[in-house]
């Protein structure tokens, strides 16, 4: 029996958007199980981050994504290590703004950081909504 490749990624998702669904996408590409951990609102909070929309509203709509396959709350930096073990991962892969930033996950798994979608961001979005 062949093994399940499985990925994971970590992300607010706020104001979803085409940037968010193609990374969604060719993250979904890279294997055969695509799990995403959605940043809590209390998580944000102490990243200093103000979502638009409330986590379980965010969870919900990550969750309906036909290239997702499981969504789990993000409410730490250094709970990555214990979710790459508990759920058996093989890739771990997030947008190149984060490149270097976690090479440290390279113990455990395939790190990837993929082109993000020019033009687009949950920040340029209320920037647009606040003038």
């Amino acid at each position: 029996m062949k093994k399940k490749i499985r990925i994971i990624t970590y992300g607010t998702f706020d104001l979803f958007h085409i940037g968010h669904l193609n990374i969604l996408k060719r993250l979904n590409s890279l294997g055969d199980e695509l799990i995403v951990g959605v940043s809590t609102d209390e998580f944000n909070e102490r990243k200093n981050k103000k979502s638009v929309i409330p986590y379980d509203e965010r969870r919900e709509i990550v969750s309906s994504i036909k290239f997702v396959d499981k969504t789990i709350p993000e409410s730490s930096w250094s709970q990555k290590i214990q979710d790459i073990q508990k759920y058996n991962i093989h890739i771990f892969g997030i947008g190149d703004d984060w490149k270097g930033e976690f090479d440290y996950l390279k113990e455990y798994c395939e790190v990837v950081y993929l082109e993000r979608t020019p033009s687009i961001s949950s920040n340029q979005i209320k920037k647009k909504l606040n003038k």
